[in-house]
């Protein structure tokens, strides 16, 4: 299965009873991919147990941050572009064919050609 043993970077007991005969009742597992950096150890929380004689582990996943594109558009109202892409829409809705649907997947197929060409007209 290729899996390997990581140490915590916090060696401490998980297992916190006052009957020492009990004390390794629970196995903690943690499965992690193997040689990737950002799972490559796990800690043990003891002040986080509480009320339970189990403490919990964690591993901490790194997020990177990810710049996505974004852009603005508008029409302005009345305009001369705000008439013309309301005629074209109006246009594109005209020709949906939409005599036939029989089913909930026909009516998602014509829902995306009108979503597509709508995008389209807009992105104009």
């Amino acid at each position: 299965m290729n899996l390997c043993l990581l140490k915590p970077t916090n060696p401490v007991p998980t297992r916190y009873l006052d009957n020492q005969n009990n004390s390794n009742l629970v196995t903690d597992l943690m499965f992690l991919k193997q040689d990737l950096l950002e799972f490559n150890n796990h800690m043990i929380h003891p002040d986080w147990r509480l009320l339970s004689d189990h403490t919990p582990l964690t591993v901490n996943i790194m997020i990177i941050e990810e710049h996505i594109q974004t852009r603005k558009c508008t029409l302005v109202k009345n305009s001369k572009k705000e008439e013309k892409f309301i005629a074209e829409l109006i246009n594109v809705i005209v020709e949906l064919n939409t005599e036939n649907i029989s089913d909930k997947e026909m009516l998602e197929q014509i829902l995306q050609i009108f979503t597509n060409d709508m995008n389209r007209l807009w992105f104009k």
